[in-house]
This record gives structure tokens, C-alpha cells and sequence, in this order.
């Protein structure tokens, strides 16, 4: 799991909403997880071992 549920439920709310459907958290975090993975892609092709800002 790479989003923490409570911090998302916790922002969800803030805006006014107040449910979450199950399905939510799995396709926030696979979509997270890609940014993630894309991210280092950009990095390894850059030759740095450091992911930044701009690779995302």
C-alpha cells in the first residue's frame, strides 16, 4: 500500500464527502504506483539514482 487510508479519508472529508466506494484506495494506489515506477524510469534514463520533482 503505498497511499495511507485515513490521510486520503481525511482529505476526502475535507472537501465535503463524506463516503468512499471500496474500489477507491486500490486504483488510488496502483495509479500512485505507476507515477512511482515512471518516475524512476525517467531517472535510471537520465543516469541519476535520484528521483526528483521533475521526473514525475
Amino acid at each position: 500500500m503505498v497511499t495511507i487510508k485515513s490521510q486520503v479519508k481525511e482529505t476526502i472529508k475535507n472537501q465535503g464527502i463524506n463516503n468512499i466506494a471500496e474500489d477507491f484506495h486500490e486504483i488510488l494506489n496502483k495509479r500512485v504506483e505507476n507515477i512511482i515506477l515512471e518516475a524512476c524510469e525517467r531517472a535510471k534514463k537520465n543516469q541519476r539514482r535520484t528521483v526528483m520533482g521533475r521526473d514525475i
